[in-house]
């Protein structure tokens, strides 16, 4: 099963994800039961369906946004999302900080955002800075390992997504 760091700790994870296969259409692609996160190309197309499947059937619903789609993309539906999941599809791409960044900022969303894809140690103490708040590591990653990186660095200067005064703030006050 896939490594989820949620709450910094390691969770099993119910959410399927889905893709888009070579001879899939947005109203083609088959939808598993249970908890979905859905490209931003399945959500426009079938809209309706899925919101009368998550009433219907009571499993929530997610989005996730690949490097190239904004946080516009999404930002009238966001009440829609359970979560909302940013692919990482190279480790170095970075595209996604901004879009979790915006998403919290900008957008005010407060739910669960998620990174997956090339997702590794490395990468969750800064991930978490910009607003993720949930991790799904990449294959062969170790999930007991990853989860240092949140203790890493005990004490930063700029302020986050999350906490908005910067260190020389904090300790003036």
């Amino acid at each position: 099963m896939p490594k989820l760091i949620k709450e910094r700790r390691l969770q099993d994870d119910p959410w399927k994800v889905v893709t888009l296969g070579e001879h899939d259409t947005p109203r083609s692609v088959r939808l598993p039961v249970g908890p979905l996160l859905v490209p931003v190309a399945v959500w426009r197309a079938r809209k309706e369906d899925l919101i009368a499947r998550e009433y219907e059937h009571g499993d929530p619903l997610g989005v996730w946004l690949a490097p190239s789609e904004g946080p516009e993309t999404i930002a009238e539906d966001l009440d829609d999302f359970t979560v909302v999941a940013i692919h990482f599809p190279k480790f170095a791409d970075g595209r996604g900080y901004s879009t979790a960044r915006l998403l919290r900022e900008r957008f005010g969303y407060r739910g669960e955002l998620r990174a997956f894809g090339d997702v590794g140690r490395d990468q969750i103490f800064y991930l978490s800075r910009v607003g993720f708040d949930s991790f799904l590591l990449g294959e062969g990653r170790n999930g007991a390992e990853a989860l240092g990186a949140f203790d890493e660095i005990p004490e930063t200067y700029q302020a986050d997504a999350l906490q908005r005064q910067p260190l020389f703030l904090r300790r003036s006050a």
